[in-house]
């Protein structure tokens, strides 16, 4: 794994004891409170790509995300739309120079090919300094997820274009490799982030469960051989954009977690993984913890998976290893771009702490 993909910063870690006040805030930035002065300075990044040129209602779609980046459509007449995204913590600028390196390799590795199509154009922009953007050209299509909150019966088809969408890229870049000998970079690494960044992780039992899930991930991954490729990293429905009329997908955005040697199965089982948690309006932790505790996937899920470049589940000497890969390299990435996860009690109780119990009780 490169251990660029995550991004800790010192000084930001969460104090290993109670979390206090802190704990009780909301994960997501309250609009009500931030689009004021988000407003005001979308208006001046825009100024500085358009000359000054720019009026406010140029500005669409604005919105700070749980990984502090403001980000917006910049729509006038003086060019093209762009996607506009601009850091706001010393976490969200690596992580938004970390995804747009990945974009760049991506670009420049002739294996791709025809995948590029997929691909984001950005360039990263800094002025003054202090100022530091990134602007995108629009791909065509609408997100995944919002596409099949309108037309639920429309999942199976969008599911498997978007799995053998991923499953290209993976076997264009991918190569067999012994998992025991990735084992320090794909589960320890990862680990190490859950208990600096989660203060429940840090506790007695929470650390207790933390060995427990390294054993039962070490013991899994043990003699077994899986494809190292190019992963995305955060393969969700709401990270694809599809071509409304036909299913297919016309891009793939946010590539901040992305790993040029990573477990490429994470991708395709986050993808499932996240299409149920839409479905059934729960947290993934949630998710992830029924399946520990039933000891495999769901039959729907399976047959999914059925589409993608993963070992069939139900050949797997443990079905959920998997699974709770996958979910270590969703929290652990979430936790190292922003500390707002490993801070809302809400977040930890609904997607850390159901999962690492879970394991702990097998």
């Amino acid at each position: 794994m490169n251990g660029a993909s995550l991004r800790t910063v010192p000084g930001e870690r969460p104090d290993a004891g109670r979390p206090g006040w802190r704990g009780l805030l909301p994960l997501d930035p309250n609009p009500l409170l931030t689009r004021p002065s988000d407003l005001v300075r979308a208006h001046r990044l825009a100024g500085l790509l358009r000359g000054g040129n720019v009026r406010y209602r140029d500005v669409h779609r604005l919105e700070r995300t749980v990984s502090d980046l403001l980000v917006f459509r910049l729509e006038d007449h003086a060019a093209e739309p762009l996607v506009i995204k601009h850091p706001r913590s010393a976490r969200a600028v690596a992580s938004l120079t970390h995804g747009c390196a990945a974009l760049r390799e991506l670009a420049d590795d002739e294996r791709v090919g025809e995948w590029r199509r997929l691909l984001p154009s950005a360039e990263e922009l800094r002025y003054d300094g202090r100022l530091l953007l990134v602007a995108e050209r629009c791909l065509p299509g609408v997100e995944g997820d919002a596409l099949l909150r309108r037309a639920p019966g429309r999942t199976w088809p969008l599911a498997v274009a978007a799995l053998a969408a991923v499953a290209a890229l993976h076997r264009a870049t991918g190569r067999p490799e012994r998992a025991d000998g990735r084992t320090a970079d794909w589960v320890d690494t990862r680990l190490a982030v859950l208990a600096e960044q989660v203060p429940w992780c840090g506790g007695a039992r929470g650390a207790a469960a933390v060995r427990a899930l390294r054993e039962r991930l070490h013991g899994g991954l043990a003699g077994r051989t899986l494809t190292s490729a190019r992963t995305h990293g955060d393969y969700h429905p709401g990270n694809i954009l599809v071509d409304e009329e036909s299913g297919t997908p016309s891009g793939v955005i946010d590539w901040a977690d992305s790993c040029p040697d990573g477990p490429c199965a994470v991708d395709s089982y986050l993808f499932v993984l996240a299409l149920r948690q839409q479905r059934e309006r729960r947290e993934l932790g949630q998710i992830v913890a029924d399946t520990v505790r039933r000891g495999g996937m769901l039959p729907e899920d399976r047959a999914l998976l059925a589409h993608a470049d993963v070992p069939p589940p139900r050949q797997e000497p443990d079905e959920a290893l998997l699974p709770l890969l996958t979910w270590l390299w969703h929290v652990s990435g979430n936790t190292a771009k922003s500390a707002r996860y490993g801070r809302s009690r809400r977040w930890v109780t609904g997607n850390v702490v159901p999962v690492l119990t879970e394991v702990e009780r097998r």
